[in-house]
């Protein structure tokens, strides 16, 4: 089972954000001292004792119930990526990964897959959002985290610990919390990867914003959506992107990005592909040398 104190935290926080009235309940006068919902109003909603939900809350999920937890996530009305979060708490994380560190490398035929996507950015993540390994886009898309010569690249460590990332996300406040939000819900999954403790570790001590957010145990699934970025030599880029996890390589993720034809983005990508070409010509048979004729 997770540590007792992310499990007393992560009850204490979903009941703190969950008033009377949104629960349905009565609302009587007088004033109270909690923000949210009761210990004694969630058990009600729950339909388990008082006493047993105060032993819940205490961090002790040790053999409760489909049922219990079920119950639990009605009563805190609960979204699917928390659902799923809290039976992570409870059973220490999804069978066989009890002391399942994060993948390292990636095959070589995943590698020839990526290489294989040319028109759009492509790499492969692991739950840490490690960067192990991109086609040339993708490289060329992120080449403001790759300019850190700390390997692997991390889009977390890149996110609260560069100050590159503020004007390369153009969206940094929501980036932020995705991230975090996400690496919350590795944590539940995997709680056993000491490469994942020892990020939350060097980030919780280096990044306040960083700190902040981990505090609010917020989780989410995060799949699909659009990236807004300012690339330093395509300008700004407004991304959707599709995140698959690959199920014969465990603990990888494949992400892809898009943009819609006829839009200043498409032309931007097409822009930023043949940079990333120039770049890979220049290191690999170095810069042209312009030639000269001798007209005497």
């Amino acid at each position: 089972m997770a540590d007792r104190t992310q499990i007393r935290e992560f009850l204490t926080t979903r009941r703190a954000r969950i008033t009377p009235e949104q629960a349905g309940l009565p609302v009587y006068g007088g004033s109270r001292r909690v923000a949210g919902l009761r210990r004694e109003e969630v058990a009600l909603l729950a339909g388990v004792s008082v006493d047993y939900y105060n032993k819940l809350e205490r961090g002790n999920l040790a053999g409760v119930s489909e049922s219990v937890l079920d119950a639990l996530s009605r009563a805190l009305q609960l979204t699917e990526a928390e659902r799923d979060h809290l039976y992570d708490l409870a059973r220490g994380g999804p069978a066989g990964s009890r002391h399942r560190p994060s993948a390292r490398r990636v095959r070589p035929g995943l590698q020839l897959v990526l290489d294989s996507i040319t028109e759009a950015p492509a790499d492969l993540r692991n739950g840490r959002r490690d960067v192990l390994a991109s086609n040339r886009l993708g490289r060329a898309l992120y080449s403001q985290m790759y300019a850190d010569p700390v390997r692997p690249v991390n889009v977390a460590r890149f996110t609260f610990l560069s100050p590159r990332s503020r004007e390369f996300f153009r969206d940094w406040d929501q980036a932020a919390t995705d991230i975090v939000a996400s690496l919350r819900t590795e944590a539940g999954r995997n709680p056993y990867d000491k490469g994942l403790s020892d990020l939350i570790g060097e980030l919780s001590t280096r990044s306040e914003e960083f700190r902040t957010r981990w505090a609010a145990h917020n989780v989410r699934q995060h799949t699909s959506g659009t990236k807004r970025l300012h690339h330093p030599i395509a300008d700004d880029l407004d991304l959707g992107f599709e995140a698959m996890q690959l199920p014969g390589d465990a603990g990888l993720t494949l992400v892809i990005y898009t943009a819609q034809p006829g839009t200043p983005t498409a032309a931007a990508l097409q822009f930023l592909a043949s940079w990333a070409d120039t770049q890979h010509t220049e290191e690999t048979e170095g810069p042209a040398v312009a030639r000269t004729t001798d007209s005497s």
